[in-house]
């Protein structure tokens, strides 16, 4: 599937170039050109969202667009290319000419991919170039009202007077929400069945509203009419720190497991031949664009937090993040191929 959603804005950026502290030179200077950095863009830009129009990862993509879009004065044109989990559009971006023209959001399905998949045809942190990170997504640990726990204290209590009895559901192998609670089950040193659904996150939300399934990691937007109405119950939010939707939910680190995080995250990344004053220039608008009041509180709305980091920083992230998630497919022997 492919649709294109076209950000355009009519206010053109100009970047001036920094005077010279030297003597003019009759000479051709290489210190004295203008940089890509410089000049970028002046077209057309393609931000590549590997994921179906009208997700949680698509949203993000069309905000960052839009954003970007009206800070340089050019069109930013979403290109939905959809498939493998992601990994179809994450090819294509690291086979794109290195000129910044085309980009792509890319994120934690893809840090599990580079173990979940035997045979991918690029590398995330060797084929791509990270720019920033964007926005980071905690997730709910939410149980069946009939399920008598209402901390993470006891949640493990009872699964471990319960080995092999207690049920989670995700939206299939290796999705970051089942992983999530197969990380759980490694450092609480607990026994859960994993029960994935092909039908993705809908299919196992009604059937953990149902009681099919006890219990399930899910992210905070579609789980809280669920939790107002009484229908879930949240005991714990995955991130390092407490969700402003959902404030009087502790986090798993604080509530009985420390040092546990998971939280679904995003960036925008170009080919790993990105010239380095284009990757500079496109984490500082990026970092830019999540300072504006307007886009945090969309972010806020999705249950999201900005996250921008440094070049360096983010690089070391995606390379942690990959080791990360590698382990816990291994301990899981989740596999799609």
């Amino acid at each position: 599937m492919r649709s294109s959603t076209v950000v355009l804005v009519g206010v053109l950026f100009v970047a001036a170039a920094p005077a010279s502290a030297q003597a003019p030179s009759t000479r051709s200077e290489p210190a004295l050109s203008r940089s890509k950095g410089q000049d970028y863009p002046s077209r057309t830009v393609r931000l590549i969202a590997p994921f179906s129009p009208g997700g949680a990862t698509d949203v993000l993509a069309r905000l960052t667009a839009q954003k970007l879009g009206e800070r340089w004065g050019q069109s930013v044109i979403v290109d939905n290319r959809v498939g493998a989990g992601g990994h179809i559009g994450a090819e294509l971006a690291s086979r794109a000419a290195p000129d910044g023209y085309t980009l792509l959001v890319a994120g934690t399905p893809h840090a599990i991919g580079m173990t979940l998949y035997r045979k991918l045809p690029y590398d995330l942190a060797r084929d791509l170039a990270g720019a920033n990170r964007i926005a980071t997504y905690p997730s709910a640990i939410a149980v069946h009202p009939s399920l008598p726990v209402k901390n993470v204290k006891e949640l493990i209590a009872l699964a471990k007077a319960r080995p092999g009895q207690l049920n989670f559901g995700s939206a299939g192998f290796g999705s970051p929400n089942g992983l999530a609670l197969e990380l759980f089950k490694t450092m609480a040193k607990v026994s859960m069945v994993h029960v994935p659904y092909k039908g993705g996150s809908g299919q196992m939300v009604t059937e953990l509203l149902f009681g099919q399934v006890q219990l399930a990691s899910i992210g905070l937007p579609p789980a809280m009419p669920y939790v107002k109405s009484g229908r879930l119950r949240v005991i714990a939010v995955t991130g390092m720190s407490r969700s402003a939707l959902l404030p009087e939910a502790p986090t798993v680190n604080e509530s009985g497991l420390p040092g546990f995080e998971v939280t679904s995250w995003y960036g925008v990344f170009g080919p790993a031949a990105l010239p380095r004053d284009v990757v500079a220039k496109l984490n500082a608008d990026v970092a830019a664009i999540l300072g504006a009041s307007d886009l945090r509180e969309r972010l806020a709305g999705l249950g999201a937090e900005p996250g921008a980091m440094s070049v360096d920083v983010f690089a070391r992230y995606v390379r942690e993040e990959i080791a990360k998630w590698a382990k816990v497919v291994r301990d899981s022997g989740a596999t799609v191929d």
